[in-house]
């Protein structure tokens, strides 16, 4: 059994034996390709979060009605990938086991694969919802598979064609997105066809990956790789909660918080406020 974190997001408290949602963090950011500090953003997203309210008036519902657990970061290696991969892995088959959703908060990006290796071990049939300002399906990066950069190709070598859907892409080279056209489902730049993804997996297992990068700089830029011409705060969390609502989510991810390229406080605030919605949707 899991013992409770002293630090937790807020309103998540609950006893692990009565959580249906486990939070956990990834802070993991060793194979950034340009400004490092995602490392930081789990425990940021938890401090931040009581400068929210635990109310949402977009759904009517509160985060202490819910029975979500915040189980703390794990102590990953930063000089080994594969090691702390590993400990993501062993932390989200530990929930998945005891019936439960495992909620991860990164990290880099490619903290999702080792999340995503235990949902595809326990979920085969699993899909992939990945919103993103890019597109993260090189082969590798610099010579090497295990990045940031490649997490989705990676995720794609577990389950195949047709079961990626990405939205909000507007990065990446040529190649990528030449694979991509054969292998996954993209939406450029923004959210036009995800309900008719959502139709098209009612009932079928679901993982959610959100990269907040997602989001327009101007609205979001606390990350490490930001892109202009990205989506705004609202349309964001309309999508958010139209997955989180009608998709069978049995594991998701937020990432790519860096919280000291953002001064304000702004872009973890967003974090945190995204976080928040999501948790709400799944009570």
């Amino acid at each position: 059994m899991l013992n409770k974190n002293i630090e937790t997001f807020m309103g998540c408290e609950a006893d692990y034996s009565e959580a249906e949602t486990v939070l956990f963090g990834a802070p993991f950011d060793s194979t950034t390709s340009y400004r490092p500090g995602t490392r930081f953003g789990s425990s940021a997203i938890r401090r931040e979060s009581y400068g929210i309210e635990s109310y949402s008036p977009y759904q009517d519902k509160d985060l202490y009605d819910g029975a979500v657990m915040d189980s703390g970061d794990l102590e990953l290696c930063f000089g080994d990938t594969r090691q702390a991969l590993d400990a993501i892995q062993e932390r989200a088959e530990q929930i998945l086991l005891d019936g439960k959703r495992p909620f991860l908060l990164g990290g880099e990006h490619l903290v999702t694969l080792g999340a995503f290796r235990a949902i595809a071990k326990h979920y085969p049939e699993v899909s992939i919802i990945h919103f993103d300002a890019h597109a993260d399906l090189r082969e590798e990066y610099l010579n090497v598979k295990l990045s940031h950069a490649c997490v989705l190709r990676r995720c794609w070598e577990l389950i195949g064609d047709g079961r990626i859907f990405q939205f909000g892409i507007r990065s990446g080279d040529r190649e990528e997105f030449r694979w991509g056209n054969e292998h996954v489902i993209t939406r450029k730049f923004d959210f036009e066809g995800l309900e008719a993804v959502l139709e098209q997996l009612k009932g079928k297992p679901v993982y959610f990956t959100l990269d907040l990068d997602v989001l327009d700089p101007s609205v979001f830029p606390g990350t490490g790789t930001p892109e202009p011409g990205g989506v705004s705060f609202e349309q964001l969390r309309r999508a958010v909660l139209l997955v989180c609502r009608n998709a069978n989510i049995v594991g998701c991810d937020v990432n790519e918080l860096s919280p000291h390229y953002d001064p304000s406080g702004i872009s973890t605030a967003v974090a945190c406020k995204i976080v928040r919605e999501m948790l709400l949707a799944f009570q």
